[in-house]
C-alpha cells in the first residue's frame, strides 16, 4: 500500500509541478510532511538542502530520498523517482510531437503566456516554504541563530544576484560558515 500511495503522490507531483523542481517544493512538503506525515519538517529542510548539494534536478533527488525515507528501502526510491518523473517523460513525447508544427499558433502562445506568471508564482511559493523556524531560527528561541543565518541568507542572495558568484560556491562557504559560527 505505502509503495502505490509514494507513486500515486509523485505521479501527481510530476504530473501538475510545472516550473521545475523548485516549483514542486511546496507540493512535495504539502504530501509528504503534512498529508502522509512521511518526512518532519526538519527532515524535508535538511533534503532540500541534500538535493541541492547533489547533482540533478532537486525534484528528482527529493523524490528519491523521501521514498527512500518513507520505505525504508531502495525500492521506495526507484518507485518515487519514476512516478515524478514519468509524466513529463509521457507530456513530454506528446507535445513534442505537435510542438513544432503548431508553435506559432495563437492559441499555443496564449497558454505558454498564461504559464509564465504559474511558473513564477510555484517558485515564489518554495522560496516562501524554506523561510521557516527550521531554516532561520527564531528571533524569540535563539536570537543569535536567527541574526547569523538572516545574514548568511542576505550574503548568499546578494553574492548570487548581484555579483553572479557561483552558486557552488555560496553553498561551500555558507556551510563554513555555518560549522565556524555554529
Amino acid at each position: 500500500m505505502l509503495y502505490l500511495q509514494l507513486f500515486y503522490t509523485f505521479f501527481k507531483i510530476g504530473l501538475f509541478g510545472f516550473g521545475g523542481g523548485y516549483a514542486m517544493l511546496s507540493m512535495i512538503q504539502g504530501e509528504v510532511v503534512t498529508q502522509y506525515g512521511w518526512l518532519s519538517s526538519q527532515e524535508f529542510t535538511d533534503i532540500v538542502a541534500i538535493s541541492q548539494m547533489t547533482p540533478g534536478p532537486i525534484g528528482i533527488n527529493a523524490a528519491t530520498y523521501v521514498g527512500y525515507t518513507a520505505s525504508g528501502n531502495v525500492w521506495g526510491s526507484v518507485i518515487a523517482t519514476f512516478a515524478v518523473i514519468l509524466p513529463s517523460f509521457i507530456l513530454m513525447l506528446t507535445i513534442s510531437k505537435f510542438f513544432l508544427k503548431y508553435q506559432k499558433h495563437p492559441t499555443v502562445e496564449s497558454v505558454f503566456k498564461g504559464l509564465r506568471p504559474a511558473v513564477v508564482g510555484l517558485l515564489a511559493s518554495a522560496a516562501l516554504v524554506l523561510m521557516n523556524t527550521e531554516n532561520f531560527g527564531s528571533p524569540s528561541t535563539d536570537m543569535y541563530s536567527f541574526v547569523v543565518s538572516v545574514i548568511l541568507f542576505l550574503i548568499a542572495f546578494i553574492g548570487t544576484r548581484k555579483f553572479r558568484i557561483n552558486p557552488i560556491l555560496i553553498i561551500v562557504a555558507c556551510g563554513i560558515a555555518g560549522l565556524l559560527l555554529y
